[in-house]
């Protein structure tokens, strides 16, 4: 069995390089958000300055990407709201079992997120556009929820993994 986890542990790396991926996406779209969101200020009060009609819409599309997305790389460093009152007073191997239980509906959770987010994105993205982009079809704007179902399925795979390697072999893989 020692030999299986072993093998496995080979494939962190993909998830280190999803992990960064997915940060550097956030951080871009950060700082896109932030220009855009400069110029339309900056449009607002300096007279000769244009004000883009579409800055809010992008804006808070790109808040979107950012705020699921980010979620999602919350999981894999464990940083989501957990109740942790009561693990002073139970068994460690129950903590784990019951954290192994709730990141099995997390995993769930992104499934949903992927098959109805897409769902949602071709059906009703697809029937219209953005106000002040016509070109631009309403799919990007539901596109993030599938997009993070995917991220949070893959860290949720890594995460179940660690909890069952040290439910069953005692060894703890986050170093």
């Amino acid at each position: 069995m020692k030999a299986f986890f072993h093998a496995v542990d080979k494939i962190k790396p993909f998830y280190d390089h999803v992990y960064n991926v997915v940060l550097f996406v956030c951080k871009i779209l950060l700082i896109i958000d932030i220009l855009i969101t400069t110029v339309a200020v900056a449009g607002r009060y300096i007279p000769f300055f244009p004000d883009p009609a579409w800055s809010e819409e992008v804006v808070l599309s790109l808040m979107a990407y950012m705020a699921v997305l980010s979620a999602a790389l919350a999981i894999r460093r464990k940083a989501h709201i957990r109740m942790t009152a009561l693990d002073q007073y139970l068994p460690k191997k129950l903590i784990n079992i019951l954290d192994m239980i709730s990141d099995l509906a997390v995993m769930a959770l992104g499934f949903v997120m992927i098959f109805v987010g897409w769902s949602y994105a071709v059906k009703i993205g697809s029937r219209g556009s953005y106000i002040s982009i016509p070109g631009l079809s309403r799919f990007w704007m539901y596109f993030p929820v599938p997009l993070a179902g995917i991220a949070m399925v893959i860290f949720e795979i890594e995460i179940i993994y660690n909890q069952a390697k040290l439910l069953i072999l005692g060894e703890d893989t986050e170093k």
